[in-house]
């Protein structure tokens, strides 16, 4: 059994996640993480998997391979998404398909097989990616707020479901943040959103890591079933 606790990113590569997998290697956690391509520049103490988050084969089998290197999994981080910004008429259903395939189904993959482990410690932690775009019903992202509102009830059932293991499932969800998702976002349409928050600021990844934070912690255990909007949404 690895002595360290065993942390398990997805959508490492860049943005939210990466900052992630460093703010957590720097704390001492044993990192585990997953994006479509390689890493270049894999940094020590980090165990990284080239997948798709819903190739159920690819999924199971980086699993396995975190079960034999360290025979444990503390905590889960489903960060990895994407998004579609566009309104409904003009949406291809590949694209729909696309947004549930990674967003839902990915979400729920990994849920199922970060229990199978952690049942055996009794304890852990997930954490799912949600959007204040379901709160705000926001017009123009209608399956990607669809997907998220998917998650945020795999969120809610899953932790009745896996209470008794002693694992928790919570969600969190920031408004607009400076990452590859907004990059298509007229500023205009970006300082529209920011102004429906309490707190008219863009989300740092920092603000992220400080709710998950909180979620891991192992005197939050009886909080679960939990969603964290940023900003007021």
């Amino acid at each position: 059994m690895h002595d360290r606790r065993v942390i398990l990113i997805t959508g490492t590569s860049r943005g939210i996640g990466r900052h992630l997998a460093d703010h957590y290697r720097q704390q001492g956690w044993a990192v585990a993480g997953c994006s479509r391509k390689g890493l270049e520049d894999v940094p020590e103490g980090h165990l990284h998997f080239a997948l798709d988050v819903a190739d159920e084969p690819a999924v199971k089998a980086m699993f396995a391979a975190v079960r034999e290197r360290f025979g444990r999994l503390d905590a889960l981080v489903n960060n990895a998404g994407i998004a579609s910004m566009n309104h409904a008429m003009l949406t291809p259903l590949d694209t729909v398909e696309r947004v549930l395939r990674t967003n839902v189904a990915g979400t729920f993959l990994f849920c199922r097989e970060a229990a199978r482990l952690m049942q055996r410690a009794g304890q852990g932690r997930i954490v799912n990616f949600t959007s204040a775009a379901v709160p705000w019903k926001l017009e123009g992202e209608a399956i990607y707020a669809a997907s998220k509102a998917a998650v945020e009830s795999l969120t809610e059932i899953l932790a009745r479901e896996l209470g008794g293991l002693g694992i928790t499932v919570n969600a969190v969800g920031p408004g607009p943040i400076r990452t590859d998702l907004v990059q298509g976002v007229p500023p205009e349409k970006l300082d529209e959103l920011l102004r429906r928050q309490a707190i008219h600021r863009f989300a740092e990844p920092a603000d992220v890591a400080n709710v998950v934070d909180f979620f891991l912690r192992p005197e939050s255990d009886l909080v679960t079933g939990q969603v964290v909007y940023l900003g007021g949404a």
